[in-house]
């Protein structure tokens, strides 16, 4: 019985510990420095309701507004979401470091308290900002910033550029778009695709945001000394909650366009050393393997073979050249067939390059293929490595003897290699050659189709002018291509935005009301759900399917203002193809 006491009591003790670790009280600032004559604003905000709350006594400070008090209590997916916030508008009375003090409440019976805020305040500024204002809001909640891996790379060196948007409420980002993207002079560049933008947790400066990246680039410097990143600006659709509510308690939501840019990074190239470079270096740069591979050891003199160079590993192997493949004269080699098996990812370059080499002995004898060394630089180790090959031997056999042959014991008469169905044929012996026959130009087939040729383009011309002129006059035929083609561009976007409720919905509305523009060949926009009925009823429908249309709509406008999941966005745009397919149908 007493350790089924110390159990439960265990148990209970794990429980409260648990809950206590799931509860948190914060204080949030709009700035930690300003000017003696702006105002900031002081968030304490906790994850679940609690009572006594008890705020610091802003020394140093005066509170010109407050405390406002907002709760928010939601549930997805079965989960409960709550939040409630109290809120302080403040003025510096000094100049110099401050600090908000411990703010404390009890909740649960537990009492939990902030951490201490330590705000600088400077000089006034010559124009103070509301820190509840729209252009305050997203100029110190919104930030678009470019990480590189290393500001001062080597000479063909790889190092990626990641531009990352952080934003964090009350910011929330609808759409957005790169008005201008940085053209990378002076690199090579490798632009890393990014399949879905995904918003994440991140810190930017010590503080909890919301991050998306936005574009990651792998960049080789083709030149020494400082060269210039250019910025990243993207063109962004913001939401802001205002202080007005809708018909259904929802906060509304304004927006605001606004430009953000990455602003210009500076790197300063390297030069790779001269001490210690070797006189086969080509401009190799990372970490390599370096091999030389035959096919073949022993063959017959009509017969070739193949010498392979393979560099391996991770670097700029894209930028350089392999060594050359030396051979005694008596071989016949051919140009090298150059292939690539490269990847670029976030680490650089990665993957293999090979030149193969087709390699015909003329006589019989023993080949040695000659040691190859391949050199690169190792920016790790900021020196140069030289990779060589192991010696390797060819055993040629039934042809001809060389007459420079180190092993002939008697003089030998040269002799060609004999032909056979397997050797290389260069020459043709027969070539059925044909006398030629001067056949006369002007009354040729030729001559009078060149003749007639712009008699047939004159002729074309016209019956594609009387098209173009036809088509332009038929106004209400072109509009009614216009409606038909709006329709489908917005049914696609409405596809494409099936995540995005108030982007869904526009889509899905523009496509409805234009398919119908487009099926009734009306030229009015004034559309009305009385009109849209008495229209389709004079079509032969039946009223389920004007209804199910006119239900479409309603959805439509009710969603704007309605939470809604990405299940009843998927279920309305099913209900939006099926309901265009039977009015097509009967229509």
């Amino acid at each position: 019985m007493k350790k089924f006491w110390i159990f439960v009591l265990l148990l209970i003790t794990g429980i409260v510990q648990s809950i206590a670790q799931d509860v948190s009280f914060d204080i949030k600032v709009s700035k930690r420095s300003l000017g003696l004559n702006e105002r900031l604003r002081v968030d304490f905000n906790m994850n679940q309701n609690g009572d006594d709350f008890t705020p610091p006594d802003f020394s140093g400070f005066t509170v010109v507004g407050g405390p406002n008090q907002s709760i928010s209590n939601s549930w997805v997916n079965g989960k409960r979401s709550f939040s409630k916030t109290y809120t302080y508008f403040l003025t510096p009375n000094k100049k110099g470091a401050l600090s908000i003090k411990q703010a404390t409440i009890n909740i649960g019976g537990s009492i939990y308290k902030t951490s201490p805020v330590d705000i600088t305040v400077t000089e006034a500024v010559e124009v103070p900002r509301d820190p509840n204002s729209p252009e305050y809001l997203i100029d110190d909640n919104l930030h678009l910033v470019a990480e590189i891996s290393n500001s001062r790379p080597y000479l063909n060196e790889a190092i990626t550029v990641v531009y990352k948007l952080y934003f964090r409420n009350p910011l929330r980002i609808s759409d957005g778009r790169a008005v201008d993207n940085p053209k990378f002079a002076d690199f090579w560049s490798h632009n890393i695709n990014i399949p879905q933008l995904k918003v994440e947790s991140g810190t930017y400066k010590g503080e909890d945001y919301n991050v998306v990246v936005w574009r990651k680039s792998v960049l080789y410097p083709q030149k020494t000394g400082k060269l210039t990143i250019e910025p990243l600006t993207l063109s962004l659709v913001i939401d802001l909650p205002s202080r007005r509510r809708d018909f259904f308690g929802n906060r509304i939501v304004q927006q605001s366009s606004r430009s953000v840019s990455a602003g210009k990074k500076i790197i300063n190239v390297k030069p790779l050393p001269e001490k210690g470079k070797p006189v086969n270096y080509f401009g190799a740069v990372g970490q390599f393997d370096f091999d030389v591979l035959i096919n073949k050891n022993s063959l017959k003199a009509t017969e070739s073979f193949e010498v392979k160079l393979k560099v391996s590993g991770n670097g700029n192997l894209k930028l350089f050249n392999l060594p050359k493949l030396v051979l005694p004269s008596t071989l016949e080699v051919f140009e090298p067939e150059h292939s690539e098996n490269v990847k670029t990812s976030l680490y650089g370059m990665q993957g293999s390059i090979e030149d193969n080499y087709t390699v015909v002995p003329r006589f019989q004898g023993k080949y040695p293929i000659s040691v190859v060394s391949f050199s690169y630089f190792d920016p790790k180790q900021e020196r140069y490595i030289t990779l060589r090959s192991n010696d390797q031997l060819v055993d040629v056999y039934g042809g001809p003897v060389s007459p420079n042959a180190e092993n002939n014991t008697a003089s030998v008469n040269k002799q060609l290699v004999t032909a056979t169905d397997e050797s290389f044929r260069f020459i043709k012996l027969n070539p059925d050659l044909e006398p030629i026959v001067q056949k006369e130009f002007w009354n040729s087939k030729l001559f009078y189709g060149l003749l007639a040729s712009p008699f047939l383009m004159l002729f074309a011309f016209l019956l594609l002018l009387r098209r173009n002129q036809r088509i332009s006059d038929d106004v209400e035929g072109s509009r009614l291509r216009a409606a038909n083609r709006l329709a489908k561009k917005y049914l696609g976007e409405a596809k494409k935005n099936l995540r995005n409720k108030t982007l869904f919905y526009d889509a899905l509305e523009r496509a409805l009301y234009n398919y119908l523009k487009a099926k009734l060949k009306i030229k009015t926009d004034d559309f009305s759900k009385e009109k849209i009925s008495e229209m389709l009823g004079g079509k032969s429908l039946n009223q389920s399917e004007i209804k199910s249309f006119i239900d479409l709509l309603e959805n439509c406008e009710i969603a704007r203002y309605a939470p809604t999941t990405d299940a009843k966005m998927q279920q309305d745009f099913d209900q939006a193809l099926k309901v265009i397919s039977n009015i097509d149908k009967k229509l």
